[in-house]
């Protein structure tokens, strides 16, 4: 079934059960294979786009005014895109913003990431939502020349994120340390110069403005790849550890960094504090289980239920595998759920300071609700250190 075709249609969205949608392409040109989500945060599409653990998915913006605010290298996650492509409803406007210093359009032609415009995002997210993130494949042609068949065939033969392990794709090749802090007005970004606690970040593929915040909560920060070993990190003498987001199938991720954490936790009692696939590697390690989401969780206005409280923040969040709640063992509590669906958003050792949160407290983008958790880990290594 093919959508009303434009005069002269530059892109088109081939999705697996045949549906194809037509548009105006922008950014490079080419195609790309992937799955598709979609996200409901109305700021920050280029900290989305440059957010690892957007690794083999393409992007869908159900906020139509996407490109408005151009870009800018301080707000870059990661060194360039790492989502494969981009979907929007209506082609991005000259950006109107003292900060910005690139077009969008530019920024992804530079940057070698697919866009399509023109789309009926309202339609292409009700299918994503009633039935599951589809595989596509996105095409940008300028001549308009697309082999519908062959398109297809590709979304159809992907063989999709379950049993994919993409943190070793988007982690850093070496280690490395981290001592900027969060952006305020009017300084920008500055530099923690009097750290207190020393942490390892295991990269899985890690957002800047979460290290950020590491160092804004009195944190030196090294960080280490994702295949780091137990040894590795506890070479470096740490206050803390912190498990980061990324991409992929935390099942295929979690056969080499289980281990690690497991023997952190075994042989140590270091405060562990992870986010998004840190949480789901955690909760591994732990003994838990992980499941595939019908279309996952990404937008910046999710409300999340502290259970011990009652109290409600609204997260950012960005997910397509979950915990399973029920699969956790004794010892191990489940502390936050969603409000959207009651799917698992944080659990923790009992006893010990030892915890995690699906959700991105970091906020970027999205609210700060959440940053608390960053101080109650910095509070962990003081008590620590003290007793």
């Amino acid at each position: 079934m093919a959508d009303t075709v434009p005069s002269k249609p530059t892109a088109c969205l081939a999705l697996a059960d045949g549906t194809v949608f037509y548009g105006a392409g922008f950014g490079a040109t080419g195609r790309c294979v992937a799955e598709l989500c979609f996200n409901t945060a109305m700021t920050g599409y280029q900290e989305i786009m440059t957010d690892p653990s957007y690794a083999g998915q393409i992007v869908t913006f159900t906020f139509p005014h996407i490109g408005n605010t151009g870009v800018t290298p301080e707000d870059d996650e990661t060194a360039d895109p790492v989502a494969a492509g981009m979907v929007v409803k209506w082609d991005p406007t000259q950006s109107s913003n003292w900060r910005a210093t690139e077009e969008l359009g530019a920024w992804l032609t530079r940057t070698g990431r697919i866009a399509i415009g023109g789309i009926d995002t309202r339609r292409l997210t009700r299918a994503i939502r009633q039935l599951g993130a589809p595989h596509v494949a996105l095409s940008h042609d300028p001549e308009g020349n697309f082999d519908i068949e062959a398109l297809v065939a590709e979304a159809r033969a992907w063989a999709g994120l379950e049993g994919m392990d993409l943190a070793k794709e988007v982690s850093c090749a070496q280690s490395y340390r981290w001592d900027e802090m969060r952006w305020a007005w009017p300084e920008g970004y500055t530099r923690q110069e009097n750290p207190v606690h020393k942490v390892v970040a295991i990269d899985y593929g890690a957002k800047r403005n979460i290290l950020r915040c590491l160092a804004s909560a009195g944190c030196d920060v090294t960080v280490l790849p994702a295949t780091a070993t137990a040894e590795e990190v506890l070479a470096h003498g740490p206050d803390g550890v912190f498990l980061s987001n990324g991409p992929g199938d935390p099942a295929a991720t979690g056969e080499y960094a289980v281990p690690m954490i497991k023997s952190i936790l075994s042989d140590t009692d270091l405060p562990v504090f992870g986010i998004c696939l840190g949480h789901q590697m955690l909760a591994l390690a732990l003994g838990g289980k992980t499941v595939k989401m019908n279309h996952g969780h990404h937008g910046a206005n999710h409300p999340v239920k502290e259970k011990s409280t009652g109290k409600v923040e609204i997260t950012s969040m960005n997910h397509g595998f979950a915990v399973d709640a029920q699969t956790l063992p004794e010892g191990v509590e489940e502390t936050h759920i969603s409000l959207f669906d009651g799917s698992n958003c944080g659990i923790r050792m009992v006893g010990r300071p030892v915890y995690s949160v699906q959700h991105h407290p970091e906020a970027s983008p999205g609210p700060q609700d959440s940053f608390y958790l960053f101080e109650r880990f910095a509070e962990a290594m003081a008590e620590r250190k003290a007793s």
